[in-house]
């Protein structure tokens, strides 16, 4: 037993280890790979694609508060006080309407009547007929067949009824104090039929039906 421990011994002395251990034994090093890759894409043909908008500029109206300065100086006393002035009515709507000479100016409620181009803005317009072409067209019937559409301002209050009606209200008024300016107008504005009051009205509805003529369904059973 003492042979084999001294043995033993003696090997292992002439045993020689060499270890490096490293200061920092959790660090390990890796090769890290360039930053940047050369890599070359070529391309045959490079398309551009440009976008441009552009933002419609907001039509320049004039304020309120002038128009009712200016009514109000050209109008002395009101409408009731002026000369040439007209009422005309269509359906449940109502329109005085004094002319004055000037240069084709159309002011209804203090608001401007002028047609204006279309635009994504158009919604933004105090127009008082929203440059309906149609409505436009029946105020200036009157002064056209006159060859006045530039010879005269017209200023009007209307109430009443929907913008229709009280277009055709004011092309009735308008016809209407033509006649005060001299009475040679009638004969013209008669033949295109601008001094007949249009008396149709939406008929009421009945009892028993579901609208002023019609029927409900009918059941056998």
């Amino acid at each position: 037993m003492a042979l084999s421990i001294s043995s033993l011994t003696s090997s292992l002395s002439s045993l020689s280890f060499s270890s490096q251990i490293s200061r920092n034994p959790s660090s390990i090093s890796i090769p890290q790979p360039p930053k940047t890759l050369p890599i070359s894409l070529s391309s045959k043909s490079t398309r551009s694609l440009s976008i441009s908008a552009t933002v419609a500029a907001p039509v320049e109206t004039e304020p309120v508060e002038n128009l009712k300065k200016l009514v109000k100086s050209r109008l002395p006393g009101g409408f009731a006080a002026q000369t040439i002035i007209g009422t005309g009515r269509r359906k449940c709507a109502i329109a005085r309407v004094v002319l004055q000479e000037g240069t084709g100016k159309f002011i209804i409620n203090y608001r401007d009547a002028k047609q204006l181009p279309y635009n994504a803005l158009n919604f933004l317009v105090q127009e008082y007929l929203q440059g309906n072409p149609l409505w436009l067209q029946y105020i200036k019937v009157p002064l056209v067949t006159l060859g006045y559409e530039t010879s005269y301002d017209v200023f009007v209050k209307a109430h009443g009824g929907g913008l229709s009606g009280q277009a055709q209200a004011i092309s009735l008024g308008i016809a209407r104090a033509l006649l005060k300016v001299s009475a040679d107008h009638r004969s013209p504005l008669k033949k295109e039929g601008l001094l007949t009051r249009d008396s149709r009205v939406v008929e009421r509805k009945k009892v028993g039906l579901k609208k002023a003529r019609k029927a409900p369904q009918f059941s056998k059973r």
